[in-house]
């Protein structure tokens, strides 16, 4: 009888279904690890797809909360940079330009014709320069955590030498405790944790490197429509400094939410994320 009553309709729609892959690709530096999703009936040009890039010491774990959430309606690649996670360390001496050239060979490798970015810290200045270097294929920018060091201070964040007694790692553990946003798991702290401490030197030098970016010469260069994003964390007196220094940015407040925000609400992000970027 219920077959009777349903014949001819059509059928109910199903929640949409996601994909998530991990893989490597070629770069200048060697391979490089990418965790992706994308919709599993294919539409991956529904929407133009998002790259993301971590920060320093970080890797792109960092965005697996938010993957599924986003890779409905478009592909996501999240990206471990050069010496992080488990893509290829260069030899040497290197600088954010080199980052985002590796990530440009990424991008070359699956001839993405546009993509949108979101970097966080080390992430953000990295989008920066790939957005400067390929106006035309970085359609839209999202960043979060963007430094402003001045010249002065930079010693005050380069990375310190590790101890024989391993108390470096306990004062660092303790800190990332006390300095995690609302809602954050312990979990979500000790898998951002290992990252850290498994990309070692490789980490270490991506800080200083970091520490050395001329934030207030590059920014404005990037002229891609960017929204600068502002939590409560260590980054909130800096991101009025990022929105200013970029010409066509602004800023979005999410004062609820603070360090570990894509653990503590992956659809708060997703949303933010898709009503800036699917204008």
């Amino acid at each position: 009888m219920i077959q009777a009553k349903n014949r001819g309709r059509l059928p109910l729609p199903q929640p949409a279904s996601v994909q998530l892959r991990r893989s490597y690709a070629e770069s200048r530096f060697g391979q490089v690890h990418v965790w992706t999703a994308y919709p599993s009936g294919g539409g991956f040009d529904e929407r133009t797809p998002l790259l993301c890039l971590h920060h320093a010491g970080g890797s792109g774990r960092f965005f697996a909360p938010m993957l599924r959430e986003l890779g409905t309606d478009r592909s996501v690649y999240a990206v471990d940079l050069p010496g992080h996670g488990t893509s290829d360390a260069p030899v040497g001496k290197f600088s954010v330009a080199d980052l985002a050239g590796a990530i440009g060979d990424f991008i070359d490798s699956l001839r993405l014709r546009s993509v949108d970015v979101f970097g966080y810290q080390l992430g953000a200045l990295v989008g920066a320069e790939l957005a400067i270097a390929r106006p035309q294929q970085v359609r839209r920018m999202m960043v979060w955590g963007v430094p402003g060091y001045a010249p002065q201070d930079r010693v005050t964040v380069l990375p310190q030498g590790m101890r024989d007694d391993g108390s470096d790692v306990i004062e660092d553990w303790r800190r990332a405790l006390e300095t995690r946003g609302p809602g954050v798991p312990v979990s979500a702290v000790a898998e951002d944790f290992s990252d850290r401490l498994r990309a070692g030197v490789a980490g270490a030098r991506a800080a200083a490197t970091l520490a050395d970016y001329a934030v207030g010469e590059r920014l404005p260069l990037v002229r891609q429509q960017t929204l600068v994003l502002r939590l409560k964390d260590e980054f909130w007196d800096t991101a009025p400094r990022a929105r200013s220094a970029l010409p066509s940015s602004s800023m979005l407040d999410v004062s609820d939410f603070g360090q570990g925000f894509l653990s503590a609400a992956p659809q708060r992000f997703a949303a933010v994320a898709k009503e800036f970027l699917d204008r």
